[in-house]
C-alpha cells in the first residue's frame, strides 16, 4: 500500500470540514476526489499534502507515518502537489521554475538544468523554456506547475484542479499529459470538478459531501449512486467514459 489515510478528520473550531475519511491507494493507481463546493475534498487533499494538519486520524506513506510531517518532508519522500491557482515564480524563466523542482533530487546546477530540460520537453514547454513564467497564460502556467512538481521525481502526485479552466482542445492535451505521467509509474490523486477528466482518467473515485465520504468505487458506478446524484451531479446526468 503506497498511501493510507485512516479515519482522517479536520475541524476548524466547532466546524468539522472532514469527518473520518479513509483512503487507501495502491502504487500505480489514479484516484479522483469529487464533490460540491465546500464538501471537504480540498481540505482532505490539503491534509494528504501536508499543508494542513489533521485534527484526528493518521496518514501513512510507504509504511512511514507522515501525519505530522511538513510539506517539505512530503516532497523529500516523494509526494508532490499542484495548487488550484498555479504557484509559479513570475520573474524566473520557465526553465528556472522547473529547475526549482529538480534541485530536490539534483543539487548541482548543471544536473538540475539537464533534468529540467527533459521535463520541459516531456510536458510540451520546450518552446517556452527561456520565456518568463509571467508571460504564460492559464494553460501554460498550469502545465509549468505540473512540470516543476514532476521534476522533483515524485512517486505520488496530487493534482488540485490542474485541468480546470481549459478549452476543449487544451483539456484533451492536458489529459494526454496526465496519462503520460501515469505511464511513468507515478501514482495520482486528482481533485477535479470536470467529470470528463474523472471519467477518462480515474479508475476509482471518492465522493465527499458535507465533510463525509458518501460513495467510493468505480466512476461509472459512483455516478449512478442516488446519493451522489442528489448531492453533486444533479438529476438527468448521463455518465460516460472517454
Amino acid at each position: 500500500m503506497l498511501l493510507e489515510a485512516r479515519d482522517v478528520s479536520k475541524s476548524f473550531g466547532s466546524f468539522r470540514a472532514v469527518a473520518g475519511a479513509n483512503l487507501f491507494i495502491e502504487e500505480g493507481e489514479i484516484v479522483g476526489l469529487i464533490g460540491p463546493n465546500g464538501a471537504g475534498k480540498s481540505t482532505f487533499f490539503n491534509c494528504l499534502a501536508g499543508d494542513m494538519p489533521v485534527t484526528t486520524g493518521q496518514i501513512i506513506f510507504d509504511g512511514h507515518d507522515i501525519t505530522r510531517a511538513s510539506p517539505e518532508a512530503h516532497a523529500r519522500i516523494g509526494i508532490g502537489r499542484t495548487f488550484q491557482l498555479p504557484a509559479t515564480f513570475e520573474d524566473m524563466t520557465v526553465l528556472e521554475n522547473v529547475m526549482v523542482g529538480a534541485f530536490l533530487r539534483y543539487p548541482h546546477r548543471d544536473d538540475a538544468r539537464e533534468h529540467a530540460r527533459k521535463i520541459i520537453e516531456l510536458t510540451g514547454l520546450a518552446a517556452h523554456a527561456s520565456n518568463w513564467a509571467r508571460s504564460l497564460g492559464t494553460p501554460g502556467r498550469k502545465r509549468l506547475e505540473i512540470a516543476r512538481v514532476l521534476a522533483s521525481k515524485p512517486r505520488l502526485m496530487l493534482l488540485d484542479e490542474s485541468l480546470a479552466g481549459l478549452t476543449p482542445a487544451e483539456l484533451r492535451d492536458a489529459i494526454s499529459l496526465v496519462k503520460r505521467i501515469h505511464e511513468m509509474g507515478i501514482t495520482l490523486v486528482i481533485v477535479e470538478h470536470i467529470m470528463e477528466v474523472i471519467m477518462t482518467l480515474t479508475r476509482r473515485v471518492l465522493v465527499f459531501n458535507q465533510g463525509h465520504v458518501i460513495a467510493s468505487g468505480k466512476p461509472e458506478d459512483v455516478v449512478r449512486d442516488p446519493a451522489v446524484i442528489a448531492a453533486y451531479l444533479g438529476h438527468g446526468h448521463v455518465p460516460r467514459r472517454g
